[in-house]
C-alpha cells in the first residue's frame, strides 16, 4: 500500500485533471457529428490507453536519459524507423507517414518529437555555460534538420514545422545571447526557401499562397481554410448548441474530427467555450512550466521546456490555421483531436515531465560528468 500511495502520488494530479475537459470536449464534439460514431466510439480507447502510458511513464526513473549513449541510441533508431518509413510506410492523405499494425496505424513522427526534445536537452545541458559559442546552434540546428527532412520528405509539412518549432524554442531558452538569434532565424530563412523550391508538393505551395490571399481559390485550395473560418466565426459569443454546428454536420468542414476539431467546437461552444479551453491548456502548460523551474538538473529543466514548447507549438499552429491566421498544416490539437498516435505521445511526454520531477530530486555524483552544472 505505501508503494501504490507513492506511485499515485507522482502524479500531477492538477496537470491531468486540466486535461480532462479538454478530452471531454473532443469527445462531445465528435459525438455530436453527424455520422461520426465511428470516431466517438474509438477515442476512449484511445484516452485510456493513453492515460495509462502517462501514469506509467510518471513511475519511470528518467535519469538514465542522462547518459549520453542511450540518447544517441534513441536518436539513431528514430533516424531509422524514419527511413524505414519509405519502404514499408503506409500512405495515407498522400504522406508515407504511418505503421500499419492491422487494427490501428502509428505516426512515428509523432515519436520523434519527444526524441528529439530528448536530444536537444541533453545537447544543451552538457554545453550550458558554452552557449555563448554559435557553433552550438549549428550542431544542434544539424540534429533537428536531420529528421526535419526525412519527414518533410514523407511529406508531412506539419510535423516538420513542429519539429522546426521545437528546436528553435529550445534554442531561445537555452541561454543563446540576443545577437546570435540572427543565425537562427537566417536559418529559418534559408531551410524555408528550400523547402519551396526542393520539398514543397503542389498543393502545400497552394496552402500558403492561399493563406496569403484568401480569397484567391475558395472552391479549391482555400475551401479548408475558408469554411474552418465560417465555422469559428459563426459561434458568435456563446455558439449554436451540441450537435447544431451547421458546418460540420452538413459536411461543408473537412477533417472535423482531427484538423479542424477547434472549428467544430468553436461553432458550438462559441468564444465563451473556446476561452474556458485556452484557460485548461493555460494550466497543462503552466504545470510542466513549474516543472521545469523546479528541475534538479539542466536535463530535467531542458527537456519539460522542450515539452511545454511541443504542446504550445501544437495549440498555437492548429487554432491559427483554424481561425485563418496560419496556412493550413494538418497539425492535431492536443488532447481533443481523434486519434491514438498523437495523443499517447502527448501523455507520455506529461507522464516523463512527472517522473522526471519525482526521481530527478536524487542527483547521483556521476551527474556532474555528464552535465555542465555551472563554473567549479
Amino acid at each position: 500500500m505505501p508503494k501504490m500511495r507513492e506511485r499515485v502520488s507522482s502524479v500531477d494530479w492538477v496537470m491531468l485533471l486540466a486535461t480532462l475537459p479538454i478530452l471531454g470536449a473532443g469527445f462531445i464534439t465528435m459525438y455530436s457529428f453527424r455520422g461520426a460514431s465511428y470516431f466517438a466510439g474509438r477515442q476512449p480507447i484511445w484516452i485510456l490507453v493513453a492515460v495509462l502510458v502517462c501514469f506509467i511513464a510518471s513511475n519511470i526513473d528518467w535519469r538514465f536519459l542522462r547518459r549520453t549513449s542511450v540518447v544517441v541510441l534513441f536518436y539513431a533508431l528514430a533516424v531509422l524507423v524514419l527511413l524505414a518509413l519509405f519502404g514499408v510506410g503506409a500512405v495515407s492523405h498522400g504522406a508515407q507517414s504511418w505503421i500499419s499494425l492491422g487494427l490501428f496505424a502509428i505516426q512515428p513522427a509523432d515519436l520523434v518529437k519527444i526524441v528529439l526534445i530528448i536530444t536537444l536537452a541533453k545537447y544543451f545541458s552538457r554545453r550550458h555555460i558554452e552557449i555563448a559559442n554559435w557553433k552550438h546552434i549549428i550542431v544542434s540546428g544539424v540534429y533537428a534538420l536531420i529528421v526535419f527532412v526525412l519527414v518533410t520528405i514523407q511529406p508531412d509539412f506539419g510535423s516538420a514545422m513542429i519539429l522546426f518549432m521545437i528546436w528553435f524554442g529550445m534554442v531561445l531558452v537555452s541561454g543563446i545571447p540576443w545577437k546570435h538569434l540572427l543565425v537562427v532565424f537566417g536559418a529559418g530563412a534559408v531551410a524555408l526557401s528550400m523547402l519551396w523550391v526542393f520539398a514543397f508538393a503542389p498543393y502545400q505551395k497552394d496552402r500558403i499562397l492561399t493563406f496569403l490571399d484568401p480569397a484567391r481559390d475558395i472552391r479549391g485550395s482555400g475551401y479548408n481554410a475558408f469554411q474552418s473560418v465560417v465555422a469559428v466565426g459563426s459561434g458568435t459569443l456563446t455558439g449554436k448548441g451540441v450537435g447544431y454546428g451547421t458546418q460540420s454536420r452538413l459536411s461543408y468542414l473537412p477533417e472535423y474530427q482531427t484538423d479542424f476539431i477547434f472549428a467544430a467546437f468553436a461553432e458550438e461552444w462559441g468564444f465563451v467555450g473556446s476561452l474556458f479551453l485556452f484557460i485548461f491548456y493555460g494550466i497543462v502548460i503552466w504545470r510542466v512550466l513549474r516543472s521545469a523551474l523546479r528541475g534538479a538538473t539542466n536535463f530535467e529543466t531542458l527537456f519539460a521546456l522542450g515539452v511545454a514548447i511541443f504542446i504550445s507549438s501544437h495549440v498555437l499552429v492548429n487554432i491559427g490555421m483554424n481561425i485563418g491566421v496560419l496556412p493550413v498544416t494538418g497539425i492535431t490539437l492536443p488532447f481533443m483531436s481523434y486519434g491514438g498516435s498523437h495523443l499517447i505521445t502527448e501523455f507520455l511526454a506529461l507522464g516523463m515531465v512527472m517522473g522526471m520531477a519525482r526521481y530527478g530530486r536524487s542527483v547521483h555524483p556521476s551527474d556532474a560528468s555528464n552535465e555542465f552544472l555551472g563554473p567549479t
